[in-house]
């Protein structure tokens, strides 16, 4: 079952279909707290035998926290609930009913686990008073060397937005059921996150996939033992003016890396010696030669990285759209090109499997809107935009949102802070490129590609001391998806980002 990438509203509504099928909302949390326990006791073997102070807030997020605590009291754990602020709904004032009685006075931390249990998805803004109060206790704590494990969200992260002031800093988050969008946007408040079922009915289909390892695995072609480099088809890179002859290799590296059979880079004449000289396996022709470079030969074809934005390479990135009428992935130049240009560049793409990668800076050329309401809007903005040029939109990002024109959304929070650096969409292009060749579908090919890209920027080990040619040396451990399928009650997992 793939997880759903999920709102305040929309994460109540996975709730309230649950209960609707037949699920009482207290089976649900206790469903909810029995599997966050499991998960705990596997995590932190160690550490939860010092026992589990468990701040509860009024809410059924509070109600969480006190199920917890029964859950944990069951197996021998030494826990105590410190009550921040006075349980208010049916299922929060029931939990605490049943438990407090079997439990130890809370007044001190312990040195163990301490749980955020104090606002769920329903709030917003800054916490107030008492709640101020106890995220800053949890941020001494956590200083002094307890861990932090917040409940669906960390308190004080919006779901929505993933507004964090005043928030709680976790060192792990267990999601219920759904991954939250706030959660992908504040990483850094959320530690390491993990998605874990509870039960509720099937997800709404509308929503974003969250992509993981599974999806890839699934998702991406075997490779057949006969192969030959016919059958993993042919890519041809259309990048690089003078003197960006990097922006086309590290292209043609991504691609390569992802089992291309072929590789042709066309680029401008003074950069195809280093191409020779940094990729012996790729084939190499000048800018000028591009329509019969690429004509009878290419499976697809990857244009833009590296071209340059004057009118002439506007010129030529039409030109080739026209001629070629082909698989395509347009990106960086390539779509600077079409700035306002919707209607236009819709007319190229039409009718053809075809993906826009663009940044958020391109997003807001393209579109017209600024920059901050791209971010505002990063999970809904591709679905007018794919619709309207009828191709599948990549919005890179943290996270990454994929777009088709049918409206499937995926979402790829996969990666690290490695990855901000000059050449690493061209190095992700490559990626795309070769997938969709080998015919995987183009929103499958984008969500599937940029996974592996964010997964071999997680096995570099570091930020500091390292480049994006390492992270490219990483892409074979990145595609061999060895530990792809997570331990149940887990659904999903995304590393903490540092």
């Amino acid at each position: 079952m793939p997880v759903r990438v999920a709102n305040a509203e929309e994460s109540g509504a996975l709730d309230a279909a649950g209960i609707a099928s037949g699920v009482p909302s207290r089976a649900l949390m206790r469903a909810a707290a029995f599997n966050a326990a499991t998960v705990l006791c596997w995590r932190y073997p160690q550490d939860i035998r010092r026992g589990v102070t468990i701040f509860a807030g009024p809410g059924n997020n509070g109600g969480d926290g006190w199920a917890l605590a029964g859950a944990l009291h069951a197996i021998g754990v030494e826990v105590a609930v410190r009550e921040v602020a006075p349980a208010k709904t049916a299922d929060a004032v029931a939990e605490r009913d049943f438990i407090r009685p079997r439990l130890p006075d809370a007044s001190a931390v312990p040195g163990g686990l301490i749980v955020d249990a104090m606002l769920g998805t329903g709030s917003t803004g800054a916490p107030r008073a008492p709640i101020s109060g106890a995220v800053a206790q949890l941020a001494a704590a956590r200083v002094a060397g307890s861990i932090v494990v917040a409940l669906d969200l960390p308190s004080g992260v919006d779901a929505n937005r993933g507004a964090a002031a005043g928030s709680v800093t976790a060192d792990f988050t267990i999601s219920f059921g759904s991954c939250k969008r706030g959660a992908l946007i504040s990483r850094a408040e959320c530690g390491e996150i993990v998605v874990i079922d509870i039960g509720l009915a099937a997800a709404d289909n509308a929503l974003p996939v969250l992509v993981d390892g599974s999806f890839v695995r699934a998702n991406t072609p075997v490779i057949a033992p006969d192969a030959h480099k016919g059958t993993r088809k042919s890519v041809a890179i259309v990048a690089g003016a003078g003197n960006m002859g990097g922006s086309a290799i590290l292209a043609a590296t991504g691609a390569l890396r992802s089992a291309a059979g072929l590789v042709k880079v066309i680029t401008a004449s003074q950069n195809i010696s280093s191409v020779h000289s940094c990729l012996p396996e790729a084939l190499a022709a000048p800018l000028e030669d591009t329509t019969t470079a690429i004509s009878d030969w290419a499976d697809v074809v990857l244009i833009g990285p590296g071209l340059g934005r004057d009118d002439q390479i506007k010129w030529f990135v039409r030109e080739t759209l026209r001629s070629w009428s082909g698989p395509v992935v347009v990106d960086a130049d390539a779509l600077n090109a079409f700035d306002g240009q919707l209607d236009e560049l819709a007319g190229m793409l039409r009718d053809r499997a075809a993906i826009i990668t663009p940044h958020p800076g391109e997003m807001a050329r393209l579109t017209g809107h600024d920059v901050k309401y791209v971010l505002r809007h990063r999970f809904d903005i591709g679905l007018d935009l794919a619709r309207r040029i009828g191709a599948t939109v990549l919005l890179k990002g943290t996270p990454t949102v994929v777009t088709s024109p049918d409206g499937e959304r995926y979402v790829i929070a996969s990666g690290t802070a490695v990855l901000a650096t000059g050449g690493s969409g061209d190095a992700l292009g490559g990626i795309i490129a070769t997938l969709l060749a080998q015919g995987c579908a183009p929103d499958v090919a984008a969500s599937c590609a940029a996974w592996v890209h964010g997964r071999a920027a997680e096995l570099t080990p570091g930020i500091r001391g390292y480049r994006l040619m390492d992270v490219l040396d990483r892409l074979p451990e990145a595609w061999s998806l060895d530990a792809a399928v997570p331990r149940y009650p887990i659904l999903a997992t995304l590393l903490a980002l540092s």
